[in-house]
């Protein structure tokens, strides 16, 4: 009871109540942050994790302006019933060059971290145009109008640019073969090597299934390199963190 009545004095109390709420959220605060100054980089390396092609980039714009990410999350955490569900839980490294990140927060539907390769692009092209011919249940809007929303990529290059600035390690050749890498990866009969050679395991495709490249190619890229650049089989975490 004694205890209560010291408790009773604190809420009844405004000013000591804001006092004290400052206190606790001060050391909260110190004990979160100050941790990270003894820190060399606060996210690990992983060996694979590459900034997004071109047209991968492209597509992930197209994802975030058609508001995907309100119902999909992009995080798989390092629990068991997700982790045998989605694949193996996410690292930080995967999101290292996402500006900004897709952790999401509402899974209306599946969680996207690992859809790179799940699915063929025909199955893509067929969710996206009419997601209820494919799963019933879903409550998923329509997205065909992409199939005639062509891309020439005339503004990729300032996109690239704009991601660089803020730390996107995009190199003076990836700069450079901007536009020539866009097309070429929507493109199987092109000379896609250098673009490979750029950004490895870049899947290259006609991903629509139209002559045309158009935004259906782009977000396809996008989701099928989700979840693909680290190989899991011989990842293993760093033990020192």
């Amino acid at each position: 009871m004694a205890f209560l009545d010291k408790h009773k004095a604190i809420e009844t109390h405004a000013t000591l109540l804001l006092v004290l709420s400052l206190l606790v959220v001060s050391i909260g605060g110190i004990v979160q942050i100050v941790p990270l100054f003894y820190l060399e980089n606060t996210i690990e390396k992983v060996e694979g994790v590459r900034p997004y092609s071109p047209l991968e980039l492209a597509g992930r714009d197209i994802y975030i302006r058609e508001g995907c990410y309100v119902c999909h999350s992009q995080m798989i955490r390092p629990m068991r019933d997700e982790v045998e569900r989605y694949g193996h839980y996410s690292l930080a490294a995967e999101s290292m060059y996402d500006h900004p990140f897709q952790w999401g927060s509402k899974r209306t539907g599946p969680d996207l971290a690992r859809v790179g390769g799940r699915y063929s692009d025909a199955w893509h092209v067929d969710h996206l145009t009419d997601p209820q011919s494919v799963v019933p249940e879903s409550v998923m809007p329509k997205y065909g109008y992409l199939l005639n929303a062509e891309l020439d990529g005339r503004h990729i290059t300032q996109i690239m640019n704009t991601h660089r600035f803020v730390g996107v390690p995009y190199d003076e050749a990836m700069m450079e073969n901007a536009v020539a890498d866009f097309m070429a990866q929507g493109d199987p009969n092109s000379d896609y090597a250098g673009l490979q050679e750029r950004y490895a395991k870049a899947n290259v495709s006609n991903f629509d299934g139209q002559p045309q490249l158009t935004e259906m190619d782009a977000l396809i890229a996008y989701l099928q390199v989700l979840g693909t650049m680290v190989d899991f089989s011989t990842f293993t975490p760093d033990a020192s963190r």
